[in-house]
This record gives C-alpha cells, structure tokens and sequence, in this order.
C-alpha cells in the first residue's frame, strides 16, 4: 500500500503543478475574463498542499489509510469542483466544494485523534 500510495501521492503532485501552470498561461486569459483566476489558483493550492501531505503519509508507512483515503477525498472533491466550476462556469459545482473541505478536515482530525503508528 505504501508504494501505491507513493505513486498515487507523487501523481498527484504532478498533476498539481502542471494544472497550476495550465492555468498561469494556457487558461489565464479565459480564467480572468470569467472571475475564475482565485478559484483555479485556490484548487490548485489545496491540491499541491495535501497531495505533498499524502507524499508524507506514504513515507511515515500504511498505517493511516483512513487519512489518506480522506484527504484524497478532499483533493477529489474540493480541488476538483473548483477546477471543473472555473473551467465551466457552472456555479452549483461549488456546492459540492465544502464536501472536500469537510473530507480535509476530517482527514487531519484523523491524524490527530488516531494513535501513531
């Protein structure tokens, strides 16, 4: 599982940045002219952040899956309703943000409350 994770966590990193560079140049004009230019920015900062947390995660070892599978939730969810919303236009995908957000924090709280391993 830690390989895998590794993989998926490093991926993720990748997919990360080369969305944030995506989004400074190739849908920067598209981005701005619709007011999307925060949103895509803040997918993509949420995304990096707990992508290189899940990095960490797979290094410390398998033991907390259940953080890891929460946190990749909150990637799923809250980075990619942004994208999908600033790509889109589509405001009610928003609704679906706080899903990730939620799925972050219960991801941490995991860590906090779990006994280390």
């Amino acid at each position: 599982m830690a390989v895998t994770l590794f993989r998926i966590a490093a991926a993720l990193c990748l997919l990360a940045v080369g969305l944030g560079a995506f989004g400074a140049h190739a849908l920067k004009a598209n981005l701005e002219s619709h007011g999307m230019l925060d949103v895509w920015n803040k997918a993509v900062l949420y995304h990096f952040l707990h992508a290189i947390a899940l990095v960490a995660l797979a290094l410390h070892g398998a033991g907390n899956r259940i953080a890891c599978f929460l946190i990749l939730g909150g990637i799923l969810f809250f980075s990619g309703s942004l994208y999908a919303m600033a790509l889109t236009q589509v405001r009610w995908l928003g609704a679906i943000t706080p899903i990730g957000g939620l799925c972050f924090l219960a991801g941490w709280a995991w860590l906090i409350i779990s006994p280390p391993r």
